[in-house]
């Protein structure tokens, strides 16, 4: 499985209260499965992003539609596809 980064903006998300944002994170979970995608980790950050979300899919389908579905929950962010330092030196030694 590929891993993949959203870094996360609440622009369009009205939150009432921190319960309620908390209260998503459990449905993002569960959907993500339905997508063959794995919500790895999520963090919330200082600065320009608001949270940083790690997950993990099978494909760029899989990615996709984990990235619709934080769109879905209000979430606006952008996701790219993230390679291990390690695999990235690799890479590079190939070249």
């Amino acid at each position: 499985m590929n891993t993949y980064v959203s870094l996360i903006e609440l622009t369009d998300r009205d939150v009432q209260n921190t319960q309620e944002l908390v209260s998503i994170w459990g449905e993002i979970r569960t959907e993500f499965e339905e997508h063959e995608a794995e919500l790895v980790d999520s963090y919330a950050i200082l600065g320009e992003h608001d949270f940083l979300v790690v997950f993990k899919a099978g494909d760029r389908e899989s990615a996709f539609k984990a990235a619709l579905t934080l769109r879905r929950h209000g979430l606006d962010g952008q996701t790219m596809e993230a390679v291990e330092t390690d695999e990235f030196a690799d890479l590079v030694d190939e070249i």
